[in-house]
């Protein structure tokens, strides 16, 4: 009875199973068509997509000028350090920095206590001299008299002789003394040499100086020189004497044009750079010492082809850009040589013929043999 009950039941139960395999296995193919039909769809939608837009520009020679600007400071061409030759204790100071003084004018004096004795003394001197000369020259007015009478011998009349010009050598050097001890007398005051502005004080009332250290440093009046530091292979590359544009800082239209007058023969070690003086005739009066000033250079202009910097695309690591093809519209890349950078441009010295079409913008989209759309070109 058992085994009839089992018998009877399991046939129904497999004729289940078979007839819901049939629906699921028919389920299964539709999806996978389905599947391969929707590949195939999005493979033709990707063959058919748009181009992109892209903007142009037609490649044409211009005259290209590099021009260089540097930051330098206005300074005095001539610079004079002012010392005292003689020395002593400062006991005034009658100027200080950044104080325009005039050509004899008094500066600072030191104590003249020294050269006033100084003087005194060589005074003595002199009339000492003075009187010794007087003696010896009647002493040898009277010898010329007895020797011409016969009451004086010849030895006697050379002695006096001798006499009369050591007492006038004496007198000389008493005399040149004395103007010496004048002249350091009128060193105790320290004048200016020339008309200008005090740009550096190194001693105060009271100090001791030597002879011949620098007390006040006068900037001369006149002619100013604008002071640059160029790196060296700029120096290198800029013409012989160029005509410089010098603007203020503070006030572009303070403007004056220099020329190259001083080069620095070495290369400061600091820096890496050498110093260039432009000097410029009839400085403006807004143009101060220390004032900051531009100062541009324009080079020879030559033949380029000059670029908007969006052009600009790398191709195996070498500068490049997309030229679009007039029939296609296909793009693919070029290598350039790129000559300089500017601002906002690029300037292209080899690479492109005139009348190619270089894409400008949009380029970063792009792939070699694309289909691309011209903004602005007519449909």
């Amino acid at each position: 009875m058992m085994r009839n009950a089992t018998s009877s039941v399991s046939p129904p139960s497999v004729r289940t199973s078979s007839l819901l395999s049939f629906p699921i296995a028919s389920a299964m193919c539709v999806c996978a068509a389905a599947l391969l039909l929707a590949g195939c769809q999005k493979q033709e939608a990707a063959d058919k997509k748009l181009p992109i837009m892209v903007r142009t520009e037609t490649v044409a020679m211009a005259d290209y000028a590099p021009r260089t600007s540097l930051t330098g400071v206005i300074a005095a061409r001539t610079l004079n350090n002012l010392s005292f030759r003689v020395g002593g204790r400062i006991a005034e100071r009658l100027v200080d920095v950044g104080q325009h003084v005039d050509q004899g004018a008094v500066l600072a004096r030191i104590d003249p206590q020294e050269q006033q004795s100084d003087l005194r003394s060589a005074q003595a001197d002199l009339d000492a001299a003075r009187a010794q000369l007087t003696q010896s020259a009647a002493a040898f007015e009277r010898q010329k008299t007895l020797l011409a009478q016969g009451f004086t011998t010849r030895r006697d009349y050379d002695a006096a002789d001798q006499a009369l010009k050591v007492a006038q050598g004496s007198v000389d050097a008493a005399q040149s003394a004395f103007a010496n001890a004048q002249q350091n007398l009128s060193f105790t005051e320290l004048k200016a040499g020339a008309p200008g502005v005090i740009t550096a004080r190194q001693v105060e009332t009271g100090q001791v100086v030597q002879a011949a250290q620098t007390v006040f440093t006068v900037a001369e009046d006149g002619d100013r020189d604008a002071v640059f530091n160029v790196q060296e292979t700029l120096v290198a590359r800029t013409p012989a004497s160029p005509a410089v544009t010098i603007t203020l800082l503070s006030d572009p239209q303070v403007r004056a044009t220099g020329k190259v007058r001083e080069i620095s023969p070495v290369v400061d070690q600091a820096s890496g750079s050498i110093r260039v003086k432009v000097g410029i005739a009839d400085t403006p009066a807004g143009m101060p010492l220390g004032a900051a000033v531009i100062g541009s250079v324009s080079a020879k202009p030559a033949k380029a082809i000059l670029l908007p910097w969006q052009a600009l695309t790398s191709s195996a690591g070498k500068p490049a850009v997309w030229i679009v093809d007039p029939s296609t519209k296909a793009v693919a890349t070029t290598p350039v040589e790129v000559l300089a950078f500017d601002s906002g441009t690029v300037v292209i010295a080899s690479g492109l013929n005139e009348g190619q079409s270089v894409v400008t913008a949009g380029g970063q989209l792009l792939s070699p043999g694309q289909t691309v759309e011209i903004s602005g070109a007519a449909q």
